[in-house]
């Protein structure tokens, strides 16, 4: 039985706003960013009651906004959002599509596993954000339902955040609540030791390949297969029951001697009979979205096509052409994310009136495609080129994205499509976001510099450079997660300080008796796991160190090592759609609670099995 230690009237109030803090993020009253303002200022006013102690110094209650944690995360959310930005990670995107095949089998390993690694070194949100697009894509053109990709590519994510230091906040938080811990450690106890960006990899790379491969043997049979509410599915059917248009993309290759060599696009479009579109033409290393009617096809071309899978196909066997569902040259700059279909409208006093879409050359003038007209309610499709345009025509257009923007700027025409990506991807910065991330990982891994130090500097030569703005940086900044996080420092501050936390680790070792160290490191990891569920993944951590670093001295068991059993095992939160992935995911795979607790369940207790395995064999 541990020695008892005596409950003093800061411990009585420390638990008492540990216990308000705990029912405003269960009960979701306020915000959890509100909750933990609030609760920071509770601490800061306490000191003027009088007969109430002042558990946190005003002059120590802001220092989380500066923390070396909080600063990293702004960082590194910006080094994510810049890499975006140049396309790099729709290029990684690209790649997985023409990787990952047709089968379920096959897709699930491949996404999963990459979006593993990619969540290593940005938030995981933002990997599984930028990898839905994807999903969606690949579930367009496999028949796959989006619920059985969805799932397998959040749960990796969240998995992936183990891989590296700088994979998810409660690690990058945790060497700052080492320090903070190593000044309240008992005389003779040796300071913790804090732990090197690549020290946790060999966890994450176990958890992930748990991951694949729980969802390769077991996928079929936890996953459910139901179609999802997303906004884009809905648009997709939106256009194909009004327009009759299909959002399927082919690409065919022309060979020499084929019907198309030698033919103009518009001749190709003729010989199609109008029922897919040419929108994309690869020619001498040439390649050209919307192509002009004009521009004739030569053998060894690559054409995309845009149209119904069937009439596609179709047309593919008529003519004896090459025709592939898995895009080589047009997969990055046509994928959902880069372009689409969308809708225009002529306005009263556009200077298009009269004339036809020959006269108006919306290919090469604007890099627009025109798949139909809508006037009056009446649908025209097929030949556009001779038709005079009118006052309230609407029309439906396949075009990059960035155009589209473009197109918004013009009196000539009203953009009604508005939820489409307005930036525009700086492929010409990539060689620059490129070097600037290896340097900031160099500085990382062999500077002396502090952790955020290397992470900001990257990020402040990203924005130098043109890659962002500053407010594009701003904006990509989560300032609801580093108010949440800067804000509950304070509130851990004062568990330490107090002896709260070793109150409780006596408590809970005289709770479980004369237990072996391996059951007290499975206890901290399930209570770790549970408190993640019920909050924020940052404050379970950062109120669950402390506690366990004191369980650990009291057992004589290495601190440090509880202390990275608590900010691993915040990330395990698959049971019930909490964590921001799945929040993220559950309406576009059609998900209920249930599906995340069958799913979820098997794989908390696989998450707790391997860590715990692999850290104790580990360190």
């Amino acid at each position: 039985m541990a020695e008892t230690i005596p409950l003093t009237p800061e411990m009585l109030w420390v638990l008492g706003i540990l216990g308000l803090t705990v029912v405003l993020f269960i009960s979701e009253v306020v915000r959890v960013d509100v909750a933990a303002v609030t609760i920071m200022m509770i601490l800061g006013v306490m000191g003027l009651i009088p007969g109430v102690p002042a558990l946190v110094p005003g002059d120590q209650l802001f220092r989380g906004f500066a923390s070396n944690a909080v600063i990293s995360i702004i960082a590194v959310i910006i080094l994510g959002k810049a890499l975006d930005k140049t396309g790099l990670m729709n290029k990684l995107a690209s790649l997985i599509l023409r990787v990952g095949g047709q089968t379920e089998r096959r897709i699930v390993p491949v996404i999963s596993g990459t979006v593993g690694v990619v969540s290593g070194f940005m938030q995981n949100v933002g990997a599984a954000a930028l990898f839905m697009s994807v999903i969606k894509r690949i579930a367009m053109r496999t028949g796959l339902p989006m619920s059985r990709l969805l799932m397998p590519m959040g749960f990796c994510a969240i998995l992936g955040g183990t891989l590296t230091m700088i994979g998810s906040s409660p690690l990058i938080l945790l060497n700052d609540l080492i320090a903070t811990s190593n000044r309240m450690l008992p005389e003779g106890i040796a300071p913790m030791r804090t732990f090197a960006i690549f020290d946790v990899t060999p966890v994450g790379v176990a958890l992930i390949l748990t991951g694949i491969v729980y969802f390769v043997l077991l996928g079929p049979y936890v996953l459910p297969t139901k179609k999802g509410q997303d906004q884009e599915v809905s648009t997709v059917e939106y256009f194909r029951r009004l327009y009759g248009l299909e959002g399927d993309i082919f690409e065919i290759h022309v060979f020499a001697g084929s019907l198309l060599d030698g033919k103009t696009v518009a001749d190709a479009e003729s010989l199609f009979g109008n029922r897919v579109a040419v929108i994309g033409l690869y020619q001498n290393r040439d390649l050209r979205i919307a192509p002009a009617h004009d521009i004739v096809i030569q053998a060894g071309s690559q054409i995309g096509l845009l149209g119904a899978r069937k009439d596609i196909g179709d047309v593919c066997q008529e003519m004896d052409l090459q025709c592939s569902g898995m895009l080589t040259h047009f997969a990055e700059v046509l994928s959902a994310s880069q372009a689409g279909i969308s809708e225009v409208v002529v306005p009263p006093r556009s200077n298009l009136i009269g004339k036809t879409f020959q006269d108006v050359r919306m290919r090469k003038t604007h890099g627009i495609s025109v798949l139909a007209v809508n006037r009056a309610g009446k649908v025209i499709r097929g030949n556009l080129r001779d038709l005079p345009l009118q006052t309230g025509d609407t029309l439906v257009l396949h075009s990059l994205w960035e155009d589209l923007a473009a197109l918004e700027k013009n009196p000539d025409f009203v953009v009604v499509t508005s939820n489409f990506p307005h930036e525009v991807i700086l492929h010409e910065k990539m060689p620059h976001a490129l070097a600037i991330s290896l340097i900031t990982m160099v500085l990382v891994l062999f500077s002396d510099l502090r952790l955020s130090v290397s992470l900001m500097a990257g990020a402040a030569a990203m924005i130098v450079s043109g890659v962002l703005t500053m407010d594009e940086a701003y904006k990509s900044v989560s300032w609801q997660s580093v108010f949440l996080l800067a804000s509950l420092i304070p509130l851990g501050m004062a568990v330490e300080s107090t002896g709260t936390a070793a109150w409780i680790a006596v408590q809970t070792l005289n709770l479980l008796g004369d237990v072996p160290i391996w059951v007290l490191q499975a206890a901290v990891a399930v209570l770790s796991t549970a408190f993640t569920l019920l909050m924020s993944n940052v404050g379970a951590t950062v109120l669950l160190v402390p506690l366990a670093v004191n369980i650990a001295v009291l057992a004589g068991a290495d601190p440090a090592m509880f202390a990275l059993t608590v900010a691993i095992s915040t990330s395990n939160s698959f049971l019930i759609p909490t964590h921001q992935v799945n929040a993220l995911i559950m309406g576009p795979g059609g998900y209920r609670n249930a599906d995340f607790m069958r799913a979820g369940g098997i794989m908390t207790v696989l998450f707790l099995v391997v860590s715990l395995t692999v850290l104790n064999l580990l360190f």
